[in-house]
């Protein structure tokens, strides 16, 4: 259960494809982060120029400083892959929520599916997973609330545990 007081306002990270401010970033339980959209009125347009400035963060060159002891890590690296090189590009959780004169968040979460798999890096070097807001309400989000985008196997739902990783 989180307090308001640990939200932190994420600033704008530049990226070559514009400014990319998470709508949050989430601390997951094995201390990895997790990026997060909720969506209720941006255009598929919109959503998918989004998940294209995510993958021009994750494709930006390094521009931290490194040493003897390490090699110059990029900007997703130094911000939220803590010590490790291991830790993969931050996993991006859509949550599509009810909105007056849309449609629905299950309608606007299978378009938005249609529309991800034509971004390159999704499900190979990216992981972009959705739900909707009445789901994760229900089941809570470790529950088998999140379908993996570009994975290929339909309607399929796994927890945050068993998401599959970026490589």
């Amino acid at each position: 259960m989180a307090d308001h007081a640990d939200w932190r306002v994420e600033v704008a990270h530049p990226t070559p494809a514009g400014n990319l401010v998470p709508d949050g970033v989430v601390l997951l339980n094995d201390s990895s982060s997790a990026f997060v959209e909720i969506d209720r009125t941006m255009s598929y347009a919109r959503l998918v120029a989004k998940l294209e400035r995510y993958d021009a963060y994750r494709n930006a060159p390094a521009s931290g400083r490194g040493n003897a002891a390490r090699a110059p890590r990029s900007h997703w690296q130094e911000t939220y892959a803590g010590p490790s090189l291991e830790r993969p590009f931050p996993p991006m959780l859509f949550v599509f929520a009810p909105a007056p004169r849309r449609a629905t968040p299950a309608t606007r979460e299978a378009a938005f599916h249609d529309r991800a798999r034509r971004v390159g890096s999704v499900n190979y070097r990216m992981t972009v997973a959705t739900t909707t807001l009445p789901l994760l309400t229900r089941s809570g989000a470790d529950g088998p609330v999140w379908r993996v985008a570009g994975n290929g196997r339909g309607e399929d739902r796994c927890s945050l545990a068993a998401l599959p990783k970026a490589r």
